[in-house]
């Protein structure tokens, strides 16, 4: 907003009659002073000096007189100049306010011009996000309709469908991926082999798009397959952000090598055929409490930073933990090994817990590393129980401990006395127990360490 300008003074007419008496004024004044200089002239007393200050006197009255008008006509100028000076500051003045105002009309037409055009650009912007949602939602509808159709090839249809919708549309990826997991979890029908490969491609889909170094990452996507029943289940280099597989039925082989885990992996009571984990890198908790593994299971250089909890599960095939590093507390309590089992030069950064764990055969800890506690008791070694060059920097508790065949401790290293109290061994020329470990002959068959 432009100040208002402060109000003019108004202009008075001058009248004509004032000129006229400044007029007379000044012939009164001249006149006034020719006479008093004529009667000072008339004094003197030669005719000549007489007549020269008559003549003198006429003079300054004819002056003053004139000097009295040309005042007057300089204070005429003067105001002539006045007023046209006021005229044209009055012109300067009418014609910035109209200037003014005509930039405010400017203004405000721009302004209402401006508006009007956002809002037209909203609309047509609101238009069009309306109109794609529309598209995007029959493409997804009609997708969806497409996975439950009772043909096998149009599900498959319907699987690719979804793939491409999502890989065009990322807004969109989690409620796809949020689909193809409750595909997964329904009922299979049994003895299908075409939905076996629909579930196939949907796996293949999941986990396509679960890689981080691959364009097509979609790292929205959260898996959710609990009680799912999957086929050769291949997650190799996936990434996987709190995917939960608790109950899933992994039928053939399931690898989830080189795997990046972030968050928590949830297997609990899953059951496996043969299991691969090899060189997966998890910072969260990794849960396999009750899992079953009817075949072979590799975890050799996996490392779980946030520990590893594998109670009571059953590992019916060859298991290799080899070079696995353990970090937080690590527990394998009341779980069965029943094939031979190898966690050679793993690491237990934290505590260890094998309580109540069954070796079915060999169980191999050679040159295994064991910073933090580690726990035995009441463990039971089926076969022979090898803990060479192993290295103890805590507690290490074998405390009522069998071992049904050789155990043998050459050179390993313990920081402490290690605890045996109660455990029995077979007798076995083999045995190589820790130094200063006492040893008592139960029977012909058994032998009893005790504690010092």
């Amino acid at each position: 907003m432009v100040a208002d300008e402060p109000t003019e003074r108004q202009l008075r007419v001058m009248p004509w009659w004032l000129v006229l008496v400044g007029l007379l004024l000044a012939a009164a004044l001249g006149w006034l002073v020719l006479d008093l200089l004529l009667t000072e002239a008339d004094r003197a007393s030669q005719p000549d000096t007489r007549a020269t200050l008559r003549i003198d006197a006429i003079r300054t009255g004819l002056t003053v007189v004139a000097g009295t008008g040309g005042g007057l006509a300089l204070l005429l100028a003067a105001r002539r100049q006045w007023i046209t000076e006021r005229a044209q500051r009055h012109q300067e003045s009418v014609a910035a306010r109209d200037q003014t105002h005509r930039d405010r009309v400017q203004a405000h037409a721009e302004s209402v011009a401006e508006a009007t055009q956002r809002q037209q650009d909203r609309q047509s912007t609101a238009a069009e996000h309306d109109a794609a949602e529309r598209r995007l939602t029959e493409l997804y509808t009609r997708a969806v309709e497409l996975l439950g159709n009772d043909s096998a090839a149009v599900r498959l249809g319907g699987l690719h469908a979804l793939e491409r919708l999502g890989q065009d549309n990322p807004g969109q990826r989690p409620t796809i991926g949020a689909v193809l997991c409750a595909y997964l979890r329904m009922p299979a029908p049994d003895d299908q082999p075409r939905e076996t490969e629909v579930r196939r491609t949907a796996q293949r889909v999941l986990t396509r798009h679960l890689r981080a170094d691959d364009d097509a990452y979609w790292p929205e996507v959260v898996l959710d397959l609990t009680g799912a029943t999957l086929v050769d289940f291949d997650a190799t280099g996936c990434t996987l952000v709190d995917a939960n597989f608790t109950a899933t039925a992994f039928t053939g082989t399931t690898t989830f090598a080189g795997a990046t885990v972030r968050g928590r992996l949830l297997l609990g009571a899953a059951t496996f055929g043969d299991v691969v984990f090899d060189g997966v890198a998890a910072d969260g908790e990794v849960l396999l409490d009750g899992v079953r593994v009817g075949g072979q299971a590799t975890f050799d250089g996996a490392a779980f930073t946030d520990g590893l909890s594998c109670r009571r599960s059953i590992f019916a095939g060859h298991t290799s933990f080899r070079q696995v590093t353990f970090g937080q507390p690590t527990s394998f309590d009341a779980t069965r090994f029943e094939d031979a089992t190898t966690f050679r030069q793993a690491v237990f950064d934290g505590a260890l817990s094998m309580e109540h764990t069954e070796f079915g055969r060999s169980a191999n800890f050679h040159a295994a590393r064991f910073t933090n506690m580690a726990l035995f008791r009441w463990t039971v070694f089926g076969a022979e129980a090898l803990f060479d060059q192993a290295r103890f920097t805590d507690a290490a508790n074998f405390g009522r401990a069998r071992f049904h065949s050789m155990a043998s401790f050459r050179d390993a290293q313990f920081s402490r006395p290690p605890q045996v109290d109660q455990a029995r061994a077979v007798v076995d020329p083999g045995h190589r127990w820790p130094t200063g470990a006492v040893v008592q002959q139960l029977d012909d068959e058994w032998l009893l360490l005790v504690d010092r």
